[in-house]
C-alpha cells in the first residue's frame, strides 16, 4: 500500500497535481486547565480527579503522536474544549517537529466540548453553523479552501451521542443538508466528523429499537442521503443530490473505528459530494481512506482509549491511553 502511494505522488507531481490528506479524529476529551465551570466533573483542574499539569501534558503528547505519525495536511477535530486547548496540542505538535500554521475552533457557542481544525492549507474562510441556539447541540464548522486553482469545503460535525434517540442527531443532519443544498452539491464538498451514527445507521435501528422514535428515518443516511450508492469508490455512480461515504470504498470486516460492548462501529467518517468523485479538479484517490490503526492505539483487543479508574472516590486520570476512537483519513487530489 506505502508503495501504492510512493507511486501516485510521483505521478501526480508529474502531472502538475498535488497530494494531500484529510484526516478526523475524536481526542476524546480534549480540556483545558482552566476551570470555567463548564468541565465534565472529572476534568476540573487539579481535583481529585488527578486532571492537572502532568496529565495534561501526557494527553496532548499522546494526541500530537498521533497527528504526527499521520502526517496529514488537514485535521479535524471532535471533543475540544477550547481555543487554548487546541493551541495547546498545536503547540505540542511543534515541539515535535510538525507545524500547523492554521487553526480554527467552532467556540461562538459554550458547549462543553467543541469541533476544530488545524491545517497546513491557509482558509479562505471559517465560519460556524448554528444547528440550534440550545448547548444541546454543537455548533458545525465550515472552512472554505483553494489551492491548485480549485476550491473545495470542509465540514466538521459532532453529533448528539446515542444516549438520547435519532431525532436529535436528525436536527443536526438538517441544519448541515440546508447548509449544503444552499452552498450547491455540485461544490467539491467533504463532510467528516463524529456523527454518532453508523455508516448504515437504518440497518442499526432494526436491533436498538429504543433509539428509533423517527419512524426508521436516520440523519446520516436519509437526510444526507448516503446509502443510493453501496459500492466501492471506482464503481460509485452518485446522483447529483446525494453523498458518498468512504466507508464503502473499504472491505466490509474493515469498516470500524470504535468498539462499543465488544461491537465494532463507525460513528466516525468521511463523506463527500458527487464531483469529489470524478476525475479532475479536485478528487478523491480510489482506495485511500483508511482508518489509522498503528499497535500502540491498542491495548490487548480493545482501542487504547484515554485511561481513568473509578471508584467510590470518582473518577481519577492514569495518564496513560490515547482515545476510544480511531482516526480516518483519506487522500485527494488537487490541479488540473
Amino acid at each position: 500500500m506505502r508503495i501504492l502511494f510512493l507511486f501516485l505522488t510521483i505521478v501526480t507531481l508529474a502531472w502538475g497535481e498535488k497530494m494531500i490528506r484529510i484526516a478526523e479524529y475524536n481526542v476524546e476529551n480534549l480540556f483545558d486547565l482552566v476551570h470555567n465551570g463548564s468541565e465534565y466533573e472529572e476534568f476540573i483542574p487539579n481535583s481529585r480527579s488527578n486532571w492537572n499539569a502532568r496529565t495534561y501534558r501526557i494527553k496532548l503528547r499522546h494526541i500530537a503522536r498521533v497527528l504526527r505519525d499521520m502526517d496529514a495536511d488537514i485535521v479535524a477535530l471532535a471533543e475540544v474544549e477550547s481555543l487554548r486547548a487546541l493551541k495547546d496540542l498545536r503547540q505540542t505538535l511543534q515541539s515535535m517537529g510538525v507545524y500547523y500554521k492554521y487553526y480554527a475552533i467552532a467556540d461562538a457557542k459554550a458547549t462543553t466540548v467543541k469541533v476544530a481544525l488545524l491545517s497546513r492549507i491557509p482558509f479562505v474562510y471559517t465560519k460556524e453553523i448554528w444547528v440550534t441556539r440550545s448547548l444541546r447541540y454543537r455548533n458545525i464548522l465550515e472552512a472554505k479552501f483553494y489551492l491548485e486553482g480549485e476550491s473545495f469545503y470542509l465540514f466538521v460535525n459532532h453529533w448528539k451521542s446515542k444516549s438520547g434517540p435519532e431525532s436529535r442527531r436528525i436536527v443536526s443532519a438538517r441544519a448541515l443538508r440546508r447548509r449544503l443544498e444552499e452552498l450547491g452539491l455540485d461544490k467539491n464538498i467533504i463532510v467528516t466528523g463524529d456523527f454518532n451514527s453508523d455508516y448504515e445507521e437504518l440497518e442499526k435501528f432494526k436491533r436498538r429499537r429504543k433509539l428509533n422514535d423517527t419512524h426508521g428515518r436516520t440523519g446520516i443516511n436519509h437526510v444526507l442521503q448516503t446509502t443510493e450508492t453501496r459500492v466501492e469508490a471506482a464503481q460509485a455512480d452518485l446522483k447529483p443530490h446525494a453523498l458518498y461515504n468512504l466507508w464503502y470504498d473499504l472491505p466490509p470486516e474493515e469498516r470500524w473505528n470504535y468498539i462499543h460492548r465488544g461491537e465494532k462501529e463507525t460513528l466516525d467518517s468521511m463523506i463527500v459530494s458527487a464531483p469529489v468523485l470524478k476525475r479532475g479538479g479536485f478528487d478523491y484517490v480510489f482506495g485511500s481512506f483508511r482508518v489509522f490503526r498503528a499497535p500502540y492505539l491498542f491495548y490487548k483487543k480493545r482501542i487504547n482509549g484515554w485511561y481513568m479508574r473509578y471508584s467510590r472516590q470518582g473518577a481519577r486520570h492514569m495518564g496513560k491511553g490515547y482515545s476510544d476512537h480511531l482516526p480516518i483519513e483519506a487522500d485527494f487530489r488537487v490541479g488540473k
